[in-house]
């Protein structure tokens, strides 16, 4: 199922929202958030609201909607779900106006909630690409900018075709930044905690960022430097954050098998029980 609100009322079904001649479509000026939405629970709901707003301004667009307009909003359309709904949540700036440049004051704004059951926590298999992220001085990297997932498809093309599910991808400089479409983590080969840093060629999620303080709190160090490709290798355990499947375990490698670890199974449990879920 598709709720979305747009223009003052709330629609089912895939609403037409865009013109042929909106910026949107026509020169890709569109920034998005995912947030959740998990049998009631709306974890972290707000971080994700002012992030679309903020992801809005550094392509040149203005939300027309507050984080606390926008919070109603996703509290009125979860409310026409099930209970145990569990729901994906995206707000949607796009601009409309403009030629080679959006018009900001011609923003336009969308609310979409659909049907997404959390990922059980299983496992995928992952290869390293050639391809690369942008850097800042290519590309809006410090927004959630629709136009950047023309990468993230091409990396999960390439790899399904290569028969795995996702991809890891280095930046320019050749370190690894992330997987396709979420945040990389793994144990490395002395046991320590590890997440490449944030260092503007990949968004340091609100997911990622959530589990390194859940972690914190166990007394667990999260390691945040630059990472050599060749490290994941001889990784221990491999794992994942992100707003989709929130933390999920790498269990193929290239051609390595990998445990789902106790690292992997702490990281979800513990987020689990953050978001009220255990």
């Amino acid at each position: 199922m598709y709720l979305t609100y747009f223009n003052g009322g709330w629609s089912e079904g895939n609403t037409p929202l865009f013109g042929a001649m909106d910026h949107s479509v026509w020169l890709g000026s569109s920034v998005f958030d995912g947030a959740r939405a998990i049998r009631g629970r709306l974890p972290d709901l707000r971080l994700h609201l002012q992030r679309v707003i903020n992801s809005a301004e550094r392509v040149g667009l203005v939300c027309p909607l507050s984080v606390d307009e926008m919070e109603q909003l996703v509290i009125e359309g979860v409310a026409k779900f099930p209970p145990d709904a569990e729901l994906y949540v995206r707000p949607l700036v796009f601009g409309t106006e403009g030629l080679l440049v959006p018009v900001p004051a011609k923003s336009t704004f969308a609310l979409t909630l659909f049907d997404a059951p959390l990922p059980k926590f299983q496992g995928f298999s992952a290869c390293l690409t050639g391809l690369r992220r942008p850097d800042p001085s290519m590309a809006p990297t410090d927004a959630k900018a629709s136009a950047l997932y023309a990468n993230s498809s091409k990396v999960i093309r390439e790899a399904q075709q290569r028969g795995y599910d996702t991809a890891v991808v280095c930046d320019s400089l050749g370190n690894v930044a992330e997987f396709a479409s979420a945040n990389l983590f793994f144990v490395a080969a002395d046991g320590k905690l590890v997440t490449p840093v944030a260092n503007g060629t990949f968004l340091s999620g609100i997911t990622r960022a959530r589990v390194i303080a859940l972690l914190a709190q166990e007394g667990i160090e999260v390691e945040e430097r630059t990472v050599r490709p060749e490290e994941l290798e001889t990784a221990l355990e491999i794992f994942n954050t992100g707003n989709y499947g929130k933390v999920s375990p790498c269990t193929r490698y290239e051609n390595r098998p990998l445990p789902i670890g106790p690292m992997a199974a702490l990281a979800h449990a513990r987020y689990m029980a953050f978001a009220g879920l255990a």
